[in-house]
């Protein structure tokens, strides 16, 4: 965080906040009826949703709330825009907010797009001379066109998440709140969707994120918060927010290491990131060579032994990997601190995040140790391609001629 973000005055708060929700057993009225005044208390089960949330939120920041199904994220982005009240603790916020929480929330199902483009803006905030104003714009990012005069009950679930989300960006927010919805709709639209959040960055304005994409939140925010089971286990950098999550989902305790973790006699110590100069590097570009030296150390010299690497997207997808033994490289004993380069001559990644893992293992002697997103960069490609590869593409026209 910039000292500039940690200079800004806070836009949300929260002191101690919990929500306990009451889940009923007794779904049928006859199951009320006959269990009202003897059983009720035993068809009746207290959930606590978010427990004992304190913080605060900064103007300016963008905010990635991660965490499983079940955490409580949305359940506190709700809390935060005072869609539900909190049973203990305070919720403090101020400037305009809006939220695109759920799929067409704040749509009547029997109203066009235009009555609830209107609806909605006026709920937001908006007079009806100003959604006047905004109104072409609306269309025009939603990309809804002939079907804006259509009942949204015939639309689809894409068609209903575009023309909610074109409301909340043109309602000119301090304050935007999304749950999930740039998971929806087809990939164009979801970087349209992407792109007007960077420009609410750049302006200055306030961004809470819940998404399920740890490679959307690595690309938004500054700042990411994980919860496990309605507490928050992590508040911090992002990088550092998606290995927590990833250890929560492995059901570890954040920051634990893992069961093998511990004394090996081959181990690996730390990998660094160089570019074709040799220089300590954590962005490149499309084509740029990547030299990933990993250190390795040893408790007692190891006659034969091999080495390997993964780059996977933060969410641990694999989308290269090597090792010593695919290539034929046979390496010198390893007897104590040792270096290894393993270069990749022409990086041919999309634009994105991606972590590097290294794992040394003995062949002579049974030994096996690995680091787990032991580094970080990042690729800056030109927008022509979308995806995890990055691959030149052109086109030519070509006319039959009969």
């Amino acid at each position: 965080m910039t000292d500039a973000m940690i200079a800004a005055p806070d836009v949300v708060r929260l002191n101690g906040v919990s929500k306990v929700f009451t889940v009923r057993k007794d779904n049928s009225l006859k199951d009320r009826i006959v269990h009202f005044g003897r059983l009720g208390e035993a068809y009746r089960q207290q959930f606590t949703a978010v427990a004992d949330v304190s913080l605060d939120i900064k103007a300016g920041t963008t905010v990635g709330l991660l965490g499983p199904n079940g955490s409580g994220k949305s359940t506190l982005l709700k809390l935060m825009g005072g869609i539900v009240s909190p049973t203990t603790g305070t919720v403090e916020s101020r400037g305009r907010m809006a939220a695109l929480l759920e799929l067409g929330a704040g749509f009547h199902p029997d109203l066009s797009g235009r009555e609830n483009v209107y609806l909605n803006a006026s709920i937001l905030g908006l007079s009806k001379a100003e959604i006047d104003e905004q109104f072409d714009d609306i269309v025009e990012f939603s990309g809804i066109g002939d079907f804006i005069d259509t009942a949204v009950k015939f639309y689809s679930s894409g068609m209903y998440v575009r023309l909610a989300f074109a409301v909340a960006v043109h309602t000119d927010p301090d304050i935007l709140l999304v749950d999930e919805v740039l998971a929806v709709g087809d990939e164009t639209f979801q970087r349209k969707c992407m792109e007007r959040i960077q420009q609410f960055r750049q302006e200055g304005r306030t961004i809470l994120l819940v998404s399920h994409s740890a490679q959307q939140v690595a690309e938004l925010c500054d700042r990411g918060i994980v919860l496990s089971k309605g507490e928050v286990v992590f508040d911090g950098e992002v990088n550092a927010a998606i290995g927590a999550l990833r250890d929560v989902l492995e059901r570890r305790r954040v920051g634990e290491a893992l069961p093998e973790e511990t004394v090996h006699p081959i181990q690996v110590k730390r990998i660094e990131l160089l570019d074709a100069e040799g220089q300590s590097r954590y962005e490149f570009g499309v084509g740029d060579s990547l030299t990933i030296r990993v250190h390795v150390d040893v408790l007692k010299p190891i006659e034969r032994w091999e080495l390997g690497f993964s780059i996977d997207t933060p969410m641990g997808h694999m989308v290269l990997a090597s090792n010593t033994d695919l290539l034929k490289v046979t390496l010198d004993p390893l007897t104590g601190p040792t270096a290894v380069d393993l270069t990749v001559e022409a990086l041919h990644l999309g634009a994105g995040q991606y972590y590097v893992n290294a794992n040394a293992a003995g062949v002579s002697e049974a030994s096996s140790h690995g680091l787990s997103q032991g580094a970080l960069f990042t690729v800056r490609a030109p927008e022509t391609t979308i995806g995890t590869v990055s691959a030149h593409v052109s086109v030519r026209e070509s006319r039959d001629v009969a």
